[in-house]
């Protein structure tokens, strides 16, 4: 094993997450520590805790299937970037996601939900996508060509919708669960963070209490069933940790992703008309559009439960390690021309977007699915659509949101 030559100084801790100049591309200094120092001390701006901050592709992929690391929210070396509410878990008012926890109990937890996003569940599911989706754009056309803001209208809606219908949610709570889910991409206090988790555990407790008294066929009443069929391992704290790892899934990331990339295809007018004639590369242009356009850049992070060196770096039991997923994704020896969006690309599908491993992403074929739809249907049914304010006068999210994205996407045709 190689143990560390120079420790850090003080001076060679970087703040993070890094400054950017650009708000829709990767910091610069990423590929300067890529070459550099692939495996380098940060510190988080959040909380003044310090972790490992990974900027190859091969590294991380190495890390994140690694079983010296952990994915454990409590132990003191998790690198959080947010003000969780530790005391819930410790309390046993909320159980942990699937987001962290580790197998074997992973294992068992996934298991009840993956029959829900199996591909040929998905491919089920997208007829009612492409009806939503066009309902949308019907709604947006009728609008007229001056400035629609495609967030409001197109990309909330789309995965509100559908992931409301997959677990029946009654219409008066996704208010609550929106608000909950906006917290935890955000630096809300650790009030916020507490009583919208509280809130958030009470009903969905109300709901598998209703589902099991009156079973339908949702994806709640189906983990509650397919629970049951296996003795009955999961308690009704850990079938409300799924659904909320289903719904904060199927949510934010989705939203933004979709936000993102119609953004990404409207600066990119070539690769769109490319996309407008030939939608059979649907498939290929999202997994082209999440390397490019990656929207979770630092939020894949773990800790190491022993020693182990990563990228000929020691790192200590205890630490936490933070994946630059931009960087990993935009890294010149797993992708050739990195910086070119190109929807021929066949590595594409390496990206790390929607993670490695046991927690490679449980809903990565709904999500793509629904982007394919989104995307393919947009360009083909309003050819004209562009920005409707130059780019610098968009509202792209700050900093202490910790998936990128955009406040407003104002477009015109």
């Amino acid at each position: 094993m190689t143990e560390l030559t120079n420790a850090p100084s003080e001076t060679q801790v970087r703040a993070f997450p890094l400054e950017r100049r650009c708000p829709f591309a990767p910091p610069e200094e990423y590929g300067v520590l890529r070459e550099a120092e692939p495996v380098s001390k940060v510190k988080l701006k959040y909380n003044g805790r310090e972790a490992w901050l990974l900027t190859r592709y091969e590294d991380m992929q190495q890390m994140l299937r690694d079983p010296r690391f952990e994915s454990d929210i409590a132990d003191p070396g998790y690198p959080l970037q947010f003000a969780f509410p530790l005391d819930l878990l410790e309390q046993g008012i909320v159980s942990k996601t699937l987001f962290h926890m580790d197998p074997p109990v992973h294992t068992k937890h996934r298991m009840i939900l993956m029959p829900e996003l199996t591909a040929r569940q998905v491919e089920a599911m997208r007829p009612r996508t492409q009806e939503i989706v066009d309902e949308l754009i019907d709604a947006v056309l009728e609008q007229g060509p001056g400035s629609v803001d495609l967030v409001k209208t197109l990309t909330a809606p789309l995965p509100s919708i559908q992931t409301a219908e997959q677990l029946d949610l009654p219409r008066d709570t996704t208010d609550l669960f929106y608000r909950w889910i906006a917290l935890l991409v955000t630096q809300g206090t650790a009030e916020e963070h507490a009583s919208a988790n509280a809130e958030v555990e009470m009903l969905l407790h109300r709901l598998i209490a209703e589902r099991k008294a009156n079973p339908g066929t949702d994806l709640i009443s189906n983990i509650i069933k397919r629970n049951a069929e296996r003795g009955g391992e999961l308690s009704d704290l850990d079938l409300s940790a799924l659904v909320r790892t289903m719904i904060a899934g199927g949510h934010e990331s989705t939203l933004n992703g979709m936000t993102v990339g119609i953004f990404t295809l409207l600066t990119h007018p070539e690769q769109a008309a490319l996309l407008r004639e030939h939608p059979e590369l649907g498939g290929q242009a999202v997994d082209e559009l999440m390397r490019y356009s990656t929207v979770s850049d630092h939020g894949t992070v773990r800790v190491a439960k022993e020693d182990a060196e990563i990228g000929g770096v020691l790192i200590k039991k205890g630490e936490g390690v933070i994946c630059a997923l931009q960087a990993a994704n935009r890294d010149p020896r797993a992708f050739a021309d990195p910086d070119t969006l190109d929807f021929h690309r066949k590595e594409a599908g390496a990206n790390l977007a929607f993670g490695s491993g046991h927690h490679r992403c449980a809903g990565q074929t709904l999500v793509r699915m629904q982007m394919e739809v989104l995307f393919t249907t947009l360009l083909r049914r309003i050819p004209g659509l562009r920005l409707a304010v130059p780019v610098e006068e968009l509202p792209f999210k700050d900093e202490k949101a910790l998936i990128d994205g955009l406040h407003e996407l104002p477009v015109t045709w």
